[in-house]
């Protein structure tokens, strides 16, 4: 496939001195439950989208996680359907809204989002992972806001538990992650499900060459958005291309947080001392650590608590509640640790995250913007460190392919104490020289003590 040409991006500053939600066309009970959940002035990206979205226009939105996509389109989708006279009384309820998400926890979030800021409507979180037979339950009588997953969603569907045809708004969250290998069958059959016409919003933290197709496909006169993540370490201005350009109507850039990303090269072996000391060092109170797999996690965290930390792990593997539970420990300040797989890379809303620590280098650049993005949230900076392994050959060129694809270039750095191929100073003398068979047996010691009675 020939490279397509590229462009400057497109640099239109939107207004950010002023603006308000009462500017943006915000109902007056909506600002203040906005302002009850802590979103007192809105953000760039909130900035851009909420107007088009309160007008019925079609939205594609890159923004990095922590910019505020979420209340960017749950704030005007239920403006939108507050609107419609008697709609809070009747019944059954008219299912108006529908929002995809790739996983069970940023579901959950953006569910609870939604049903804090407007308690009159009803919102019903559907996923898979969990008994079908409640959420059926919870969708009798309709619902207004439905967010599911689309394996869920296809299940209810055949169960016939719900009634799609008064659909008017559907929102694909993460939709780079919804169109991947794994999701795509399932996100593309519940699109074909989904009445025409209707309002059609794409939010993501990357826009690779599947979303931009689907945006074509289902989208009208769509507005394109695009919030550049702003990293200490970053190089070039993004560019698009002059096609992408020309296919959409509008698009407009703006800033966001900035992360400060830093890439310390260590031996294989001395990744984890190396992660306890930057945590002491760092004074880093906060801490989510990725690694590539679930007993990576386990393991990760049990030396952690070996070492006083409070740590924990979190991985498909665990059950629900116990997800659950970890995050809300995170959360609230009783876990300083938090050892994850790339479950916790989308859909992970923690609030005052002090750093992300890339044990393992993600598998792509894609999921390294996702890690990295779970820091700097909402107006803060944030910290990501990555560990590059030097008797590891492919760990720098792999992370040189993620400078590449996200045009940026992070200094190595080696601390030191952690310095690659430092000897170790040696362990004490063993009386027996470390010689297996050497040691006493259970037998011995009793022949032993009987001979000197």
């Amino acid at each position: 496939m020939p490279a397509q040409p590229t462009a400057p991006a497109i640099n239109t500053a939107i207004e950010t001195t002023t603006t308000t939600f009462a500017d943006l066309g915000l109902d007056p009970a909506l600002q203040q439950a906005a302002a009850a959940a802590g979103w007192t002035q809105p953000t760039d990206i909130q900035r851009a989208v909420v107007p088009a979205i309160l007008a019925g226009r079609d939205v594609l939105a890159r923004a990095p996680t922590g910019a505020g996509k979420t209340a960017g389109f749950v704030l005007p989708i239920l403006q939108r359907v507050l609107s419609q006279p008697g709609i809070a009384d009747e019944r059954p309820r008219r299912l108006v809204a529908l929002v995809l998400a790739p996983t069970r926890e940023l579901a959950a979030q953006i569910a609870a989002a939604a049903q804090g800021l407007a308690p009159r409507l009803k919102t019903v979180v559907a996923v898979g992972g969990l008994s079908i037979n409640p959420q059926m339950m919870a969708l009798r009588g309709g619902a207004h806001l439905l967010v599911a997953t689309p394996g869920r969603l296809l299940d209810l569907t055949r169960q016939n538990a719900l009634r799609l045809a008064d659909l008017q708004l559907v929102v694909l969250d993460e939709a780079d992650r919804l169109l991947d290998a794994g999701f795509e069958p399932e996100t593309r059959r519940v699109l074909a499900l989904l009445p025409r016409p209707r309002q059609t919003l794409l939010f993501s933290a990357t826009l690779p060459d599947e979303v931009l197709l689907l945006a074509r496909a289902v989208q009208v006169d769509a507005l394109h958005v695009e919030v550049a993540a702003q990293m200490q370490a970053a190089a070039p201005a993004h560019t698009v291309s002059a096609d992408r350009a020309a296919s959409l109507a509008d698009e407009t850039s703006t800033t966001a947080p900035d992360i400060q990303q830093r890439a310390i090269v260590v031996d294989t072996a001395r990744r984890t001392p190396l992660l306890r000391h930057l945590i002491s060092s760092q004074r880093w109170h906060k801490v989510l650590v990725f690694v590539a797999t679930q007993h990576s996690a386990e393991h990760v965290a049990d030396k952690l608590r070996q070492g006083g930390l409070a740590a924990a792990a979190l991985h498909g593997d665990l059950s629900q509640g116990r997800r659950a539970q970890v995050l809300d420990d995170l959360a609230s300040g009783q876990l300083q640790v938090l050892v994850a797989t790339d479950l916790a890379a989308r859909g992970l809303d923690v609030p005052a995250i002090d750093a992300v620590v890339n044990h393992d280098l993600p598998r792509s650049a894609t999921d390294h913007t996702h890690r990295i993005g779970r820091t700097g949230r909402a107006g803060a900076s944030g910290v990501a460190v990555s560990f590059v392994l030097a008797d590891a050959p492919g760990s720098e060129l792999h992370f040189r392919l993620i400078e590449k694809r996200q045009q940026l270039r992070v200094a190595r750095e080696q601390l030191a104490g952690f310095e690659p191929g430092l000897v170790l100073p040696p362990t004490p003398a063993d009386p027996n020289g470390g010689v297996k068979g050497k040691r006493p047996s259970k037998k011995d010691k009793l022949r032993a003590a009987a001979s000197v009675r």
